[in-house]
């Protein structure tokens, strides 16, 4: 599983022209899965994800985490996370789960990173093209990948 954390002030969901997840303050994940991943991977990779401390302290440090600020998240689904571009110029996505592998592991990463934050979150759509937006803050984009636990 890997994901691309970006910490926004502000970020959207819009499909098909309407909004479907709004936030302020927090963070933008992007999720990509792949056949290998299980719920340990999950569970592991929501709790470094609530509990990364990336939100300046009254000192200015990245020492506060996205539930201390009473920030939100909005996950989104992206299966090019996977994508191998070793051979050639078109990427290949064979390491991508199908989405009956994927979609089942989405969901269950929402529903943990909810339990994880204590709040909803918002999401994008599996599958869907879906129009992404939002202001990077800093700019700070991490990528945590849960088979390259540093």
């Amino acid at each position: 599983m890997k994901i691309v954390i970006q910490r926004v002030t502000q970020a959207s969901v819009t499909i098909d022209g309407k909004v479907k997840s709004e936030i302020g303050l927090g963070l933008l994940v992007l999720a990509g899965f792949e056949e290998a991943d299980t719920a340990e991977d999950i569970v592991w990779t929501s709790n470094k994800l609530v509990n990364l401390r990336i939100f300046a302290d009254e000192g200015g440090h990245m020492n506060l985490a996205v539930k201390d600020v009473q920030g939100d998240i909005i996950i989104v689904s992206q299966f090019t996370l996977h994508a191998s571009t070793k051979k050639g110029n078109r990427p290949s996505f064979i390491r991508a789960a199908k989405p009956d592998t994927a979609i089942p592991l989405y969901e269950s990463f929402i529903k943990q990173v909810e339990a994880d934050l204590g709040k909803p979150v918002g999401t994008g759509e599996f599958g869907a093209d879906m129009k992404v937006q939002l202001l990077n803050n800093g700019p700070v984009t991490i990528i945590i990948d849960s088979k390259n636990r540093e």
